[in-house]
């Protein structure tokens, strides 16, 4: 239900160019639960390249996510195929010192958007590709129910 809202107000917003999301699921249809083998992918099209973009994962856990962050690896590759950026990023999801739950919640569910690459230059219109890995010291990470991509114009001041 939350998600569902949180869509229908990406919906309404004019800087928005692309937002997905992908439920996860174990190799052996557990739910909720991101394997190290499992890189969602996400596919993009850049019409207009003159403007600067904000990209933003999106993250899903559940309160029983057994750690206060999460580390993923996310791979920008251009319509050309090469790597445009590799970056590693630590994510909260739970306060460090407190353990108390970060991003919107209802009941035990916690959305977090996080801008993973900010003011990012697109030099050519056509399809890019972002890939996303879990790089935990876990091959499968429990709580962890959805992960997905936003990509909007920067708004500068915001």
């Amino acid at each position: 239900m939350v998600l569902a809202g949180g869509l229908l107000l990406a919906a309404c917003d004019p800087a928005e160019v692309y937002e997905k999301n992908i439920d996860l699921t174990s190799p052996a249809g557990d739910p909720y639960v991101w394997a190290v083998q499992n890189k969602p992918t996400f596919e993009f099209e850049i019409t207009d390249p003159a403007p600067r973009y904000d990209v933003f994962l999106n993250v899903r856990n559940t309160a029983d996510y057994s750690y206060y962050n999460l580390y993923a690896r996310v791979t920008l590759t251009g319509p050309d195929g090469k790597i445009i950026s590799r970056k590693l990023h630590d994510m909260n999801l739970m306060d460090p010192k407190t353990g108390e739950p970060l991003g919107n919640g209802s009941g035990d569910i916690f959305d977090h958007r996080i801008l993973a690459l900010p003011n990012q230059e697109f030099s050519q219109p056509g399809t890019y590709r972002i890939q996303l890995e879990q790089y935990m010291r876990q091959d499968q990470l429990p709580g962890i129910m959805a992960v997905g991509v936003r990509v909007a114009r920067h708004e500068a001041g915001k």
